[in-house]
Parts: structure tokens; C-alpha cells; sequence
């Protein structure tokens, strides 16, 4: 089965094309999006500079808040779902609930956070975005200031 990539909007042939999902799949294990070996983060959500294992160049993701939202979706679809399960086939006092569902919500957004956050670097990198592929991505002249 051939690896599936996304067309970065580039012909270029001093960029190969990357493998999307292996990328986010390495991402979303902790991993260097390149190589898969080195470590991807030095902190609990902290991207390390640099690969230590390929030398591959992390600095410049910009995952941003986008991980913070995927979060809030998964997590909320989650337990919202979970919730209103539960409160459709018991008959549990809300005390009982909140004791349930508040840690959980907390629990799991904790976890996903770094795989998340791992996977949207993996994507990032992947598809040449902001600054993996060389290029800046804060152009110093915006358009609209050359008037």
C-alpha cells in the first residue's frame, strides 16, 4: 500500500513529498516527525528545537491554539456523549455525575494534549508548513503596507 500525502501546493523537486499520516502517527506517539526516533518533546507540551536523534529543525511549528481546540472537541464529544448516556439509562443523583465526569473531563484533556499537539507538528511538517520547508513565514513586508 503506497503512503498517502497531501499536495503542498508547491512543484517543487527540491521538496519530495512527505508521508502525511506516518508523520502525524510519529507526531502523535511523542515522536520526530522525520526520523520517528527522537524524542519530540522536552516538556509536557514544550517542542524540543531540534531532533537529537536526525537533527531535523522543530523550532518554527506553530501548532499554535489548534491543539487546544482539537482537544475541547474530542474531549466535550466525548464525554457530553458519555454523559448523556449515562443520564438516559440510570437513574445517578447529580452529585454523582460531577464526581464522575468533572475528573474525567480533566483526565482525558491532560492526556490528549501532547498526542494532539504531536500530531498537529507531524502535519505541519509533512506539508511544509511554516518553516519546514525552508521558506519564511513571517515575510518581513506585508502587501498591503508596500502602498
Amino acid at each position: 500500500m503506497s503512503e498517502i500525502t497531501i499536495y503542498n501546493g508547491d512543484d517543487n523537486p527540491a521538496q519530495p513529498s512527505r508521508p502525511v499520516f506516518a508523520a502525524i502517527k510519529r507526531g502523535f506517539a511523542g515522536r520526530c516527525p522525520n526520523c520517528g526516533e527522537g524524542k519530540l518533546f522536552c516538556g509536557f507540551a514544550k517542542p524540543v528545537d531540534t531532533c537529537a536523534h536526525c537533527g531535523e529543525e522543530l523550532h518554527h511549528q506553530r501548532a499554535d491554539d489548534f491543539p487546544a481546540y482539537l482537544n475541547i472537541f474530542i474531549v466535550g464529544h466525548v464525554v457530553v456523549g458519555a454523559f448523556t448516556l449515562a443520564e438516559v439509562l440510570t437513574d445517578w443523583s447529580s452529585w454523582l455525575h460531577l464526581a464522575i465526569w468533572a475528573p474525567m473531563t480533566v483526565i482525558m484533556a491532560l492526556v490528549l494534549i501532547q498526542p494532539i499537539k504531536g500530531a498537529v507538528i507531524g502535519f505541519q511538517w509533512a506539508n511544509y508548513m511554516h518553516g519546514f520547508g525552508g521558506e519564511d513565514d513571517m515575510p518581513e513586508v506585508h502587501p498591503e503596507q508596500d502602498a
